[in-house]
């Protein structure tokens, strides 16, 4: 049952910090394309893993993690306040380069299509 808790809490918790990011936080180090994919909840609720997708350069994802952590006390108030939580979690952000790497894997599977393609033109 805790199991249960603890994803609708992160189900939760990832509109609200959405909402936050979009409306609230005003730090210019955070890109207006960034996007919290997930929330994993500890069993206990007393952390939070926010998983970010952030579109941009290295130096731009990294300054957008360097600004959560400026607003995280913030946000983590903001994020208490609207779910009326007992405790407010610990967050923990982290980069989720899933999109990128699907990406990389959809254009190197194009590429070894093309080439496929090419040996089999040329072997006629």
């Amino acid at each position: 049952m805790r199991q249960n808790r603890a994803a609708r809490v992160g189900d939760e918790m990832q509109k609200v910090i959405s909402q936050l990011l979009l409306t609230e936080v005003k730090d210019p180090g955070i890109p207006v394309m960034t996007s919290v994919m997930e929330v994993r909840m500890s069993s206990d609720l007393t952390h939070a893993n926010v998983y970010l997708s952030v579109y941009g350069t290295q130096e731009e994802k990294q300054a957008c993690m360097k600004a959560l952590e400026r607003a995280s006390g913030f946000i983590r108030h903001e994020v208490a306040q609207r779910i009326k939580l007992r405790v407010a979690p610990e967050l923990h952000f982290k980069l989720d380069e899933s999109i990128e790497k699907g990406m990389e894997l959809m254009d190197l599977i194009d590429r070894t299509i093309k080439e496929d393609e090419k040996r089999a033109h040329k072997d006629e």
